[in-house]
C-alpha cells in the first residue's frame, strides 16, 4: 500500500531561505500582534501537521475510496474512521488555525496554513475535503456577514463543531449561473424560504458536525435576469437559535449521492431544498461578489490537490523505481544482483524527473502566492496590498488550471512508472489518477481558468496585472547580472518576459475583430503563463540554493538537487513554450471549418 512522508525540507526551505517569510510577516502588525509570525512557531506547526497526516488520514485513504460514503434516508454515512478522524482533527485545532483569533481562531499566517494544506491533501484528499469547505464558507461570511451572524456561525466553524458547503451548481446550469432556478421568497421577517435543487454539493451531507452551514445561490423574485440577480444565503441544516443553539430541521435534505470516478470518500450530494429558511448574506442581487470570495479560495485548493496528489505519487513511485529490478543496466547498477533497478534508465528518470520539477514549481507557487495572500489582507501599506492582490487576481487561474494539469500528467506518469502494477489497486497509484482527474473539472473548468486570466485579468485591464508580473521577472535578471551560475537561466526568462507581452499584443489585437480570437489562445495562453511563472520561481529557487551552497549547507545533497531541477526544468520542460508560442500566433483559423463536414451541425459559417 502507499505511503507519504511530508516534504517538510522542501517546505522549509520555501519559507525560510526562498520567501524569507518570517521577515516578511514580521512587517504584518495582526501576526505580530498575536506572535504567530516565527519561524520556530512554523517549524513546530509542520511537525505536528506531517504526524497527524502520515499517521491518522493517510492510513484512511484507500479503505475509504474503497468503502465510500452511502445514504440512506437522506442520511449520509462516511467511511469508517473519517468521523473519528475529523473530531481528532478538529479537538487539536487545525479547523481554526488561520482563524482570526477574534472569532476563536489561531491566528496563524495563511502561508503556513497553506503548507499545512498539502500535507493533509496528500494524505487524503477526499477527506481534506471535508474543512477544506468549512474554511472556504468562514471566509465568504467573515467578509460578507452581518456581525450578528458573523458571532453566531463563524466561532462554529472554526471549532469544527459545524461545517460548511458552496452550493452553486444545477442540473441544468454550471459555469454559467445566470441561468440558475433556485428561487428565494422573502419572509418578511429577516429570513427567506429557498427552493430548487443543487448538484454536486462536495461534503453537502455528512456524519462529521453537528450542523452544515450551507452558503446557497439564489434569485430573489422579482431579481434581474443572469448573474446580476443573483444573492447568496445562509441556509443551516437545523436552525439556530437566537443564543447558537439548534432549532428545527430545515428541509435541505440529500435526495443522493453521486457515483464518481474519484474522490469517492467524500460525499458528493445533491440537495433539495424546499421551503429550506435561510438569511441573505451581503446585498441583495451581490451574491457572486460574496461568493467569488470562495471560489477563488477553493480555485486555490483545487491547485493544491493537484500538487498534493503528485507529492504522494511521486514518493512511492520513487521507492518502486529503487526497489524493482528488471534487465541490465549497462554500466551495471547492481553487478552481484541478475537485474538492476529501474531508476537507472533514463526513460524513468525522465518520468521522476519531470513530477518532481512540476512539484516542486507548484510548491513553490503555492506558497508565494499564500504570502502575498497574507500581504494583501494585513500589510499595514495601501499599495503593498494592492500589488499583492494583483499578483493573487493574476495567477489564481494560472495555480487552479496549470497545478492540476500537471498533476493529473504527475500521477499518470507515476502510474507509468508501475508498469502493469500500476494499474492493479493494491498499490495504490490508480486511485491516484482517479482522485486528480477531478480537479481539472470542478472550481470552474480549467478552460473557464484560462478565459478568465486572459479575458478578464490581462486584456481586462490593459495587461497591468500582467505588467507587474514581468516586472519582478525582469528586476530579477537585471539583479542578477553577471551571476554566472544562473546565466543561462536569466537569458531564457528575460526573452520568456518578452515574448508574453508580445503574444499578449498578438491576442489582443487579434481579438478586437473577432473575440473569439481570445478565445481560442486561452488555454495555451495560460499553459505559456504557467510555464514563465515555474521558470522565474525555479531560477529564484536555484539562487537561494546556491548561496547556501556557498556557505557550506549543502551536506546532503539538497541544494545541488534543487539546482539541478531547475536546470532539467529548463532544459526538458520549459522548451514547450515554443509550441504553445506557435499555436496561440495560429489563433482561431484553424477552427474555421465547415460544420456540416466536420461535425454534422447546420450553421452559418464565421469567416476570419
Amino acid at each position: 500500500m502507499p505511503t507519504y512522508k511530508a516534504p517538510l525540507r522542501d517546505m522549509r526551505f520555501l519559507l525560510k531561505d526562498v520567501l524569507n517569510a518570517e521577515a516578511a510577516l514580521s512587517e504584518l502588525p495582526y501576526y505580530t500582534q498575536h506572535e504567530t509570525h516565527s519561524a520556530d512557531l512554523a517549524d513546530q506547526i509542520l511537525d505536528e501537521a506531517a504526524r497527524f497526516a502520515s499517521n491518522v488520514i493517510q492510513p484512511l485513504n484507500a479503505s475509504g475510496d474503497a468503502e465510500g460514503c452511502t445514504v440512506q434516508g437522506g442520511v449520509v454515512t462516511t467511511p469508517a474512521g473519517f468521523k473519528e478522524a475529523f473530531k481528532q482533527y478538529a479537538a487539536a485545532g487545525w479547523t481554526g488555525l488561520d482563524g482570526d483569533p477574534e472569532y476563536g481562531g489561531q491566528g496563524v499566517p495563511h502561508v503556513i496554513g497553506n503548507a499545512v494544506s498539502e500535507m493533509m491533501i496528500a494524505a487524503n484528499v477526499a477527506w481534506s475535503m471535508y474543512p477544506g469547505l468549512s474554511h472556504g464558507a468562514y471566509t465568504a461570511l467573515k467578509a460578507y456577514a452581518s456581525d450578528e451572524t458573523k458571532n453566531i456561525y463563524l466561532p462554529k466553524l472554526l471549532t469544527g463543531e459545524w461545517t460548511g458547503t458552496m452550493c452553486l451548481t444545477e442540473p441544468h446550469c454550471g459555469t454559467d449561473l445566470g441561468l440558475l432556478r433556485t428561487k428565494a421568497v422573502d419572509n418578511n421577517d429577516g429570513t427567506y424560504s429557498l427552493s430548487g435543487t443543487k448538484i454536486f454539493i462536495s461534503a453537502g451531507e455528512h456524519d462529521f458536525a453537528d450542523n452544515i452551514v450551507h452558503l446557497v445561490l439564489a434569485r430573489i423574485e422579482g431579481a434581474p435576469a443572469g448573474t446580476k440577480g443573483i444573492s447568496l444565503f445562509l441556509v443551516p441544516k437545523f436552525m439556530v437559535n437566537p443564543d447558537g443553539s439548534l432549532g428545527e430541521r430545515n428541509p435541505v435534505v440529500c435526495a443522493s449521492l453521486e457515483h464518481k470516478m474519484g474522490i469517492k470518500a467524500n460525499a458528493t450530494a445533491v440537495l433539495n431544498f424546499d421551503g429550506a429558511k435561510g438569511i441573505l448574506v451581503g446585498q441583495a442581487n451581490r451574491g457572486m461578489q460574496a461568493m467569488f470570495i470562495m471560489m477563488n479560495g477553493a480555485r486555490l485548493g483545487t491547485g493544491m490537490q493537484g500538487l498534493g496528489l503528485g507529492e504522494v505519487a511521486y514518493q512511492n513511485a520513487l521507492a518502486y523505481a529503487k526497489d524493482r529490478i528488471q534487465m541490465r543496466h549497462e554500466p551495471r547498477i547492481t553487478p552481484a544482483e541478475a537485474a538492476d533497478p529501474i531508476i537507472g534508465y533514463p526513460d524513468v528518470r525522465r518520468m521522476l524527473m519531470t513530477v518532481k520539477a512540476y512539484n516542486e514549481g507548484a510548491r513553490a507557487l503555492a506558497m508565494w502566492l499564500a504570502l502575498q495572500i497574507d500581504v494583501e489582507h494585513h500589510h499595514p501599506d495601501a499599495g503593498k496590498r494592492e500589488e499583492a492582490a494583483d499578483i493573487v487576481a493574476l495567477l489564481t487561474p494560472v495555480a487552479k488550471a496549470f497545478m492540476t494539469d500537471n498533476g493529473f500528467t504527475n500521477t499518470v506518469m507515476a502510474q507509468q512508472v508501475f508498469g502493469g502494477h500500476g494499474y492493479i489497486r493494491e498499490w495504490g497509484m490508480e486511485q491516484y489518477v482517479r482522485d486528480a482527474r477531478i480537479g481539472q473539472i470542478y472550481e470552474g473548468t480549467n478552460g473557464i481558468q484560462a478565459l478568465d486570466l486572459l479575458g478578464r485579468k490581462v486584456l481586462g485591464d490593459g495587461g497591468k496585472k500582467l505588467q507587474k508580473l514581468s516586472s519582478l521577472l525582469t528586476a530579477f535578471v537585471e539583479e542578477n547580472e553577471g551571476n554566472e551560475e544562473l546565466e543561462s537561466m536569466l537569458e531564457v526568462l528575460g526573452k520568456a518576459a518578452q515574448q508574453a507581452g508580445t503574444l499578449t499584443m498578438v491576442i489582443g489585437q487579434k481579438a478586437m475583430q473577432n473575440p473569439d480570437e481570445a478565445n481560442a489562445a486561452a488555454v495555451d495562453y495560460l499553459r505559456y503563463i504557467g510555464h514563465v511563472t515555474y521558470a522565474y520561481l525555479f531560477a529564484v529557487m536555484s539562487k537561494a540554493a546556491l548561496e547556501q551552497i556557498v556557505l557550506g549547507n549543502d551536506r546532503d545533497g539538497f541544494y545541488r538537487a534543487k539546482v539541478q531541477t531547475a536546470q532539467f526544468y529548463y532544459a526538458k520542460l520549459f522548451p514547450e513554450t515554443k509550441t504553445l508560442a506557435a499555436t496561440i500566433k495560429a489563433g482561431n483559423g484553424p477552427m474555421q471549418v465547415d460544420d456540416a463536414a466536420m461535425f454534422g451541425v447546420e450553421r452559418p459559417l464565421v469567416t476570419a
